[in-house]
């Protein structure tokens, strides 16, 4: 529980269900020298919030400290990814290791049979069938993409009472259930940060990232150079410092040679990509390549494609059309309509990924306990 309407709400529906709900809060890290403002997840006002929420629905709540863990799973690895020029998502790690990893072992141990959270998705569950993701009705808000992480193991033991509901609808549940959170506004970006600046906090947790160095067409011809690598993304084309007879873009964070490696927009789609870490919904991987949807970050739309099956949990993904941007440490989600099938780390090309997002060369009435 977050504190916010969605986890208040979730709990809430489960109540009236009839389950036992525990509501539990984790304490997040928050970045170096910023001990007098919490991870924007977890701050006193949230706590107090969701208390009152818990008090109301006569659930028990407890918080958690998930600092330690919390620093070394997931802002470690989104401090290593970006030194190896990827652009990690930090959200499907945490979902990953963090609330269906640590959180739900803690869960267990109180003897909680489901970890429900306030996630926009849905999930099937079906006796002597593997469990099944969809997205959430509500597609402005569905956050299957950085859900698709999740083992068959830790999809069989999620809740996610909300994902039949639109936003809206959820609010107006919130007020019929005289929840302080029905209006609250929604969170958003990086909770970590102190001050949303994700350039800033890379150049104190690691300066190296910030050294300048050459920007190079594909060609190897320089045209000047660069502030830090840390400070550009795949497909930005404002704030690069050269000039030009057409706009030039940045094509790929070369992280090897420190270079940024800019082109055409033409340069800058692609219409094949490989995937690495995948995971599949269902257990194991597909028998056969096979056409799906794919999404390649979050709140994108989803494209066609050819899934190819590779070695070591590997795909290579095939477009009708280039997209622009493919961005290497973004997840690749693939979509059978509503189904999400498995997803994985957009490799850099010529590398292959570990399970941290980090690149090297060659992822009856039951007890719930709620989530944030």
């Amino acid at each position: 529980m977050s504190g916010g309407v969605d986890s208040s709400v979730a709990a809430a529906l489960l109540v009236e269900e009839g389950y036992e709900v525990v509501g539990m809060m984790m304490r997040l890290w928050a970045e170096a020298g910023a001990e007098n403002r919490p991870n924007r997840c977890c701050t006193p006002e949230q706590q107090a919030d969701a208390r009152r929420v818990a008090h109301i629905l006569g659930i028990p709540f407890y918080v958690l400290d998930a600092r330690e863990t919390f620093r070394h799973q997931i802002v470690d690895s989104f401090i290593e990814g970006h030194a190896r020029g990827l652009t990690p998502n930090p959200c499907l790690q945490c979902n990953r290791h963090i609330r269906f990893g640590h959180l739900l072992e803690q869960a267990q141990a109180i003897g909680a049979e489901y970890l429900a959270t306030g996630h926009h998705a849905r999930v099937i569950h079906a006796a002597g069938e593997p469990s099944r993701l969809l997205r959430a009705r509500d597609e402005q808000k569905d956050q299957s993409y950085v859900l698709s992480v999740l083992s068959q193991a830790q999809l069989q033991q999620a809740l996610y009472p909300i994902g039949a509901y639109t936003k809206a609808e959820i609010r107006e549940r919130a007020v019929q259930y005289g929840l302080p959170s029905a209006s609250k506004k929604d969170s958003q970006d990086l909770c970590f940060l102190a001050n949303n600046d994700y350039r800033s906090f890379l150049s104190r947790e690691r300066p190296a990232m910030m050294a300048e160095g050459a920007i190079l067409r594909a060609d190897g011809r320089q045209l000047g150079r660069h502030k830090g690598l840390a400070n550009y993304t795949i497909g930005q084309r404002r704030g690069l410092g050269i000039g030009g007879a057409q706009p030039l873009y940045v094509l790929e964070l070369d992280s090897r040679r420190n270079a940024l490696i800019v082109g055409g927009k033409e340069e800058l789609a692609r219409d094949a990509f490989t995937v690495d870490q995948v995971n599949w919904q269902a257990g194991q991987a597909p028998a056969a390549s096979f056409a799906a949807l794919v999404q390649i970050r979050y709140r994108a739309r989803a494209y066609p494609a050819q899934i190819q099956i590779l070695a070591d949990q590997r795909v290579r993904v095939s477009l009708p059309e280039p997209l622009p941007a493919i961005t290497p440490g973004q997840g690749a989600v693939f979509y059978d309509e509503a189904l999400v099938l498995g997803g994985g780390i957009i490799e850099k090309q010529g590398e292959t990924q570990d399970a941290q997002g980090i690149s090297s060369s060659s992822e009856p009435t039951a007890k719930a306990i709620g989530g944030t």
